[in-house]
């Protein structure tokens, strides 16, 4: 298999036993798998950990603001509709600061797939709690147990309107590989939460913790996906008692798959524009729009302020 293809010559320096290499393998073996065009495809991360993965894959990457994630990458994918956009993120920062971010691509479903890496703390900070450690726990950094309750991503997102929920883990890339590639391949907004140790901060949700919980939604018969539009809330509401059940087990897959949305960026074509910014004209009768001389004045009063040559 051909994973260097999409490996970038930078070195990956997280911590030894970070969750966060399965996830890299994963992405490789999926891009592989998906044959993807590096130049017409675009990873958009945030701050944390989990943001330097735009530097670990060759193919076009943006390292954004803390929690805006999801802005850039809604802009990139409005502008050009044809890149296959993902954006990574930690949970601190698409539930923390990015929270309002995360709740608005799912009400629009604009076809991104959003790469979420869960391990309840704010990792590249020293450890502090994120927003989905529970209630009471204490983990190595924090002096006191957490005062705050946890937010359940998948609730969050199937609530949001994504059509394409799903959960892996870390250190079973090889399934975690095929959700990938079926939030890839989904039309409208997808969401993976994705269980990921964090072998420096999070003594408690470590690998030996996970591999006693969790268990693969497929391998129990379930159906994830909507088949006609009659059956939407049944799934929907099945999807959510799923991922809220009260269990010693924690389930990984595809909780919910709905096909028959529209997604945004059709809407916006239908009553909005014509076009794309990306795919619109810029030359009339074979003239460029602006020439230099036009563009070098404009530069020189609203940008910079430079001598006329």
């Amino acid at each position: 298999m051909e994973l260097n293809k999409y490996k970038s010559e930078i070195w990956v320096d997280w911590c030894p036993g970070c969750g966060n290499f399965g996830i890299l393998l994963a992405l490789y073996k999926a891009f592989n798998e998906l044959n993807l065009k590096p130049e017409e495809t675009i990873i958009v991360s945030g701050i944390g950990c989990s943001g330097k993965m735009p530097y670990f894959v060759n193919v076009t990457g943006v390292y954004s603001l803390h929690g805006r994630a999801i802005p850039f990458a809604t802009g990139i994918k409005l502008a050009n509709p044809k890149l296959t956009v993902i954006i990574h993120g930690g949970d601190g920062d698409l539930l923390g600061i990015g929270s309002g971010h995360f709740v608005a691509l799912g009400r629009r479903n604009i076809d991104i797939t959003v790469i979420m890496h869960n391990n309840g703390v704010y990792g590249l900070t020293k450890g502090q709690a994120s927003p989905t450690l529970p209630r009471g726990l204490k983990t190595k950094s924090l002096f006191k147990p957490n005062l705050q309750d946890s937010l359940n991503p998948i609730a969050l997102a199937l609530v949001s309107g994504y059509t394409f929920v799903a959960r892996g883990y870390a250190m079973q890339h090889e399934h975690l590989k095929e959700v990938i590639k079926n939030a890839i391949v989904h039309k409208g907004s997808a969401f993976i939460e994705v269980l990921q140790p964090c072998v420096t901060y999070n003594n408690i949700y470590t690998a030996q913790f996970y591999s006693k919980k969790v268990y693969k939604l497929e391998e129990e018969g379930w159906d994830p996906t909507v088949k006609n539009l009659n059956e939407v809330n049944e799934k929907l509401f099945s999807s959510l008692k799923k991922a809220l059940e009260a269990s010693d087990k924690i389930p990984i897959g595809i909780f919910y798959k709905n096909p028959h949305v529209s997604i945004f960026e059709e809407r916006l074509e239908e009553e909005y524009r014509k076009l794309p910014p990306a795919r619109q004209p810029v030359s009339i009768n074979e003239e460029t729009l602006i020439n230099d001389e036009e563009f070098k004045k404009l530069f020189r009063n609203y940008i910079i302020k430079v001598k006329q040559s």
